[in-house]
């Protein structure tokens, strides 16, 4: 077990927004302000604060205004991975990064993961709950009863040991997924499909019970919806308080 987090991170931002429509149809949903800053940017700043050296950020839907966003970051160090050409979705994404990323753990994230902290750094717990001998991924996982913006019936089971079991059909889970969690580079070795989504994986893994998950401390902020900015901004206010 590491208590030190991976230095690089792979980070999805270039889907398309559909479920942000209208305020996607000119605006990429990473640039979407919540509470006068982007989300991409609440996200940067988080694994930054953790000590992140290096974000890897994939970007293809309106993609220009994205990088030169970027242009003005120093910390993480951004490099980005150019999708214009073809959307290859998450799986897709980090096999085409494959070279940078290394042979070690790296961490993943999605642009709309959002959360009001706990009392200690959750990117920080995660690191401290990696364990590689006994899991190929570890995902940040949120209550669905207290996160906002949460409109499905849920994701994920958890064991007493920490493992994830994925939501059966017509069932509801107590814990829906942050969109941050650490994953080893191997399973997407030899992999020779070039558009590949990542969730069969995740779910394959909880299958064969390596898949750890963590407790968020704190609230997740799913912004999925143009309602949901607002009700994602009412809850950053009341913690401000």
């Amino acid at each position: 077990m590491t208590a030190s987090l991976p230095d690089i991170a792979m980070v999805f931002a270039a889907g398309l927004g559909t479920r942000m429509r209208p305020l996607t149809d000119a605006t990429p949903k990473p640039m979407i302000p919540i509470a006068g800053k982007p989300m991409l940017d609440h996200l940067l700043d988080r694994l930054a604060g953790a000590g992140v050296g290096e974000a890897i950020v994939n970007v293809h839907y309106l993609a220009d205004q994205i990088e030169t966003h970027l242009r003005g970051r120093a910390r993480p160090r951004i490099h980005v991975s150019d999708e214009r050409a073809k959307l290859l979705d998450q799986g897709g994404g980090v096999r085409k990064v494959l070279p940078r990323l290394g042979d070690k753990p790296f961490l993943m994230a999605n642009t709309d993961a959002l959360w009001i902290e706990g009392p200690t750094s959750n990117l920080a717990r995660l690191a401290q709950a990696w364990n590689g001998e006994r899991m190929d991924a570890l995902l940040l996982v949120a209550p669905s009863a207290t996160s906002v913006g949460v409109d499905w019936s849920g994701d994920f089971h958890m064991s007493a040991d920490g493992l994830l079991r994925k939501r059966a059909e017509r069932e509801v889970a107590p814990f829906v997924y942050t969109g941050v969690g650490i994953i080893k580079p191997q399973l997407f070795m030899g992999e020779t499909r070039e558009v590949f989504r990542l969730a069969p994986i995740l779910f394959d893994l909880a299958a064969r019970g390596r898949l750890g998950g963590l407790r968020l401390e704190g609230q997740w902020l799913h912004v999925g919806t143009p309602e949901a900015v607002a009700e994602a901004e009412r809850a950053l206010a009341r913690s401000a308080l």
